[in-house]
């Protein structure tokens, strides 16, 4: 399930090409904070499906609301600790 809610953000993926190192850079729209960059577009886009997953994990951890559009419910329960 979460390969498919990773996929799922990066088809809605906005890629463009900038001035730098790693000239492809990559945004999900609605994943405020969620970038990354590469050396290629391939470079770009696993990058980018790391971070997906990072921001995921974080919010589960953290009991942080989580949009749909990730594929995840609106809340998930805060973790026991």
């Amino acid at each position: 399930m979460l390969s498919r809610s990773i996929q799922a953000a990066l088809d809605r993926a906005h890629d463009e090409i900038i001035q730098d190192e790693e000239p492809y850079f990559g945004t999900i729209p609605g994943l405020d904070g969620v970038w990354a960059s590469g050396t290629s577009l391939e470079a770009c886009r696993m990058n980018l499906a790391d971070v997906v997953e990072d921001w995921v994990f974080i919010s589960i951890a953290r009991g942080l609301p989580s949009p749909a559009s990730v594929g995840l419910p609106n809340s998930c329960p805060p973790s026991e600790q």
